[in-house]
């Protein structure tokens, strides 16, 4: 199990504005993966990155994506509360809903792991 680090937050919004700037999708999605293994600990910010997916996904007309998300919208929360997610998954349908993953060097000091 995890808990947000207290400079994780901030990070988080750094990838996401980032996300939100990238000048392609696969730079979006980058973003939104590291995102995503910040937020796991936190159920807003968690369901929060789901849904930017969601919304990527619908945008590039990728149907599987899309319905991955939808699934991972409806768990995010629960998983978040619970501390039942995969420490360092970025998030998306080819990572496995329950696959651990290795967190990326610059992230690793902002995850808290218990």
């Amino acid at each position: 199990m995890t808990r947000l680090h207290p400079g994780a937050r901030e990070g988080y919004r750094r990838e996401m504005a980032a996300a939100k700037d990238a000048a392609n999708p696969p730079l979006r999605w980058q973003h939104l993966e590291r995102a995503h293994i910040l937020s796991q600990p936190d159920p807003w910010l968690h369901t929060q990155n789901h849904a930017a997916m969601l919304t990527l996904a619908l945008r590039q007309r990728d149907r599987r994506e899309a319905l991955g998300q939808l699934v991972r919208l409806i768990v995010a929360a629960p998983g978040s509360i619970t501390g039942r997610y995969p420490v360092g998954n970025t998030g998306r349908v080819g990572a496995g809903l329950m696959t651990p993953m290795p967190i990326p060097v610059d992230l690793a000091v902002l995850v808290v792991v218990e």
